[in-house]
């Protein structure tokens, strides 16, 4: 990455923060971790600083532990559209548990998002891998790893032919002959793969953008085929993933001292060991050296950051962090585009069932 490409900038919105201690030591009240008002108010934050998205995790069944961390949560789909209305700028990528849940219902859905939000939906698909969820459904046994990750590229690539089943002019509204649609503009997906058979086409038009932007965990032998991938294992990954748009997974924990930022950490593990992964602990200043040398060094498009604790990291990145990178030339001064591939510069998606 050279000194004049900027970075790319999502961020996680996952209960009280990162850590499984968040909720004790966070001004917000548990109550609100099971209200809209509550990822709004931090998607507000994240879009006044112009980040290219927020994500927000979701799975099929409780979050593991005991009565020290926090159990339930929204479902992560339905929470975004909540948000969609009430935000302009900020791109919103829901996890969507692909195993116990059918392409044509993803599709459906986060086309619907797409609508809702005027171009700013995605999805970060992701397969089960637990017997509890398997338990919540009954209706097959748990999958080996690798087939579970299979099966998540083959919804991937199942979803988009849906999204492309209706071309970009089908919608005529032809009052004089009664036409509402050109049914020459509908298409049949005729998938036939390994776990699906798909007929289509799909009932919501084509969304906004064509394409919403799919993410996918790079831990995945199967990754290939999505928009972004995200990475916790940095070194090595832009050439397992040369085309993608590659992000790296950061925990953060900031003070306006390093040993402010030092204290508030030990002050979390004091009650639960931090969350495996890359993190960062120390000054809003100095995350904002940080990532564009760490960008660089490992030919990464840009950061998937995780606040340890919400309002608290979310904040200072956002009030400090994030003017420091636009001072620096690193991040973008104001979404210059509309759409979610706009902030990522992903390109107009093109439809693989119309004609040339």
């Amino acid at each position: 990455m050279g000194s004049a490409q900027q970075l790319h900038l999502g961020v996680a919105l996952d209960g009280a923060g990162q850590h499984p201690a968040a909720w004790r030591v966070s001004d917000v009240r548990p109550s609100a971790l099971f209200t809209a008002a509550h990822y709004l108010a931090h998607a507000k934050l994240a879009e006044a600083a112009s980040l290219d998205f927020v994500t927000l995790d979701d799975t099929l069944a409780l979050q593991p532990g005991g009565e020290e961390v926090v159990r339930g949560r929204l479902d992560a789909l339905l929470t975004f559209a909540a948000l969609a209305p009430v935000t302009s700028g900020i791109g919103l990528v829901p996890t969507v548990t692909t195993t116990h849940t059918e392409p044509f219902h993803i599709s459906t859905a986060v086309a619907s998002l797409d609508f809702a939000s005027r171009g700013r939906a995605g999805v970060l698909a992701v397969p089960s891998r637990t017997e509890a969820e398997v338990a919540h459904f009954g209706r097959r046994t748990l999958p080996s790893e690798v087939d579970a990750e299979a099966e998540n590229a083959e919804v991937v690539d199942v979803i988009a032919r849906l999204w492309d089943s209706w071309e970009d002019g089908a919608i005529i509204r032809d009052e004089p002959t009664g036409r509402f649609i050109d049914r020459e503009k509908l298409h049949y997906v005729d998938f036939e793969g390994r776990f699906f058979s798909i007929k289509g086409p799909s009932i919501t038009p084509r969304p906004p953008q064509g394409h919403p932007v799919v993410a996918v965990y790079g831990d995945s032998p199967y990754a290939h085929g999505a928009d972004v991938v995200l990475v916790d294992e940095i070194r090595g990954a832009r050439e397992r993933f040369p085309d993608a748009k590659l992000l790296a997974g950061l925990s953060i924990v900031l003070a306006e001292t390093e040993q402010a930022a030092i204290d508030r950490r030990r002050a979390l593990e004091a009650y639960a060991p931090f969350p495996p992964g890359p993190s960062f602990t120390g000054t809003p200043a100095d995350l904002a050296t940080e990532l564009p040398r760490l960008g660089a060094s490992n030919s990464l498009d840009g950061f998937h950051l995780r606040p340890a604790v919400l309002p608290d990291d979310l904040a200072l990145f956002t009030a400090e962090t994030v003017p420091a990178l636009q001072a620096a030339g690193a991040f973008r001064q104001a979404y210059t585009g509309a759409t979610l591939r706009d902030h990522l510069g992903l390109g107009v998606a093109a439809n693989q069932y119309a004609e040339a």
